[in-house]
């Protein structure tokens, strides 16, 4: 769980949207669903099988050390790919907390895997922001920022929505909330939705890591 600074500026930030957050994704997976390539349903994952989707092929972006990053950074690891922002009430805190769980539940494996949170709020997500908010979590997490276009370019290349909202004197950020996995050759696999738990998360990442077993 995060540690309590984090955790009072989730509550602060209001749950009047929360609701909103957590059906937005739903219906963006589902009618997704219906476009991706495997999504009948593989026996292999416990997520959507995304294989061979035309999209997800990477993006160009900063981490919170001011290093440029690619996807190509990331290779020979699997990545959970998820994209968010630090005021987020409900549903990143959430999906960051799983993702810790995951980490735990996949025991000396989990030096293979990188989880990447992209914000879809870089006016207010500072790198030093970023920074404290995956130590939270975990300290092997990596968050990535960049200019307004930069973001913008990586999320259509993955198909995520996101849309800031006023609110009052202030604003939240509408966005999609599903977890990509992508495999070790930088390969977009897996869509896991908001709604699984960490055994499914945990279960499709070792799937992938015994692809290349041996």
């Amino acid at each position: 769980m995060p540690h309590a600074p984090f955790k009072q500026l989730a509550v602060s930030a209001g749950r009047r949207r929360a609701l909103s957050w957590l059906l937005l994704p739903a219906l963006t997976a589902l009618a997704a669903c219906d476009r991706l390539p495997g999504s009948s349903g593989s026996p292999g994952f416990e997520g959507v099988d995304i294989t061979g989707a035309p999209y997800g092929h990477g993006f160009a972006l900063t981490d919170f050390s001011g290093q440029p990053r690619t996807l190509a950074d990331f290779q020979g690891k699997v990545v959970m790919l998820y994209f968010g922002f630090v005021q987020c009430p409900d549903v990143c805190p959430t999906a960051l907390s799983r993702a810790a769980a995951v980490m735990e539940q996949l025991g000396p494996q989990a030096a293979e895997v990188q989880l990447l949170f992209v914000t879809v709020d870089p006016e207010r997500d500072t790198p030093e922001l970023l920074r404290a908010y995956m130590a939270a979590f975990d300290p092997s997490f990596m968050a990535l920022t960049g200019a307004d276009e930069d973001i913008k370019a990586a999320a259509e290349a993955f198909r995520v929505y996101y849309k800031r909202v006023p609110t009052g004197s202030s604003y939240t950020m509408d966005h999609t909330a599903l977890t990509y996995l992508i495999d070790r050759q930088g390969r977009l696999r897996v869509a896991l939705r908001h709604e699984q738990g960490a055994d499914d998360y945990a279960a499709d990442i070792r799937t992938l890591l015994a692809e290349d077993a041996g």
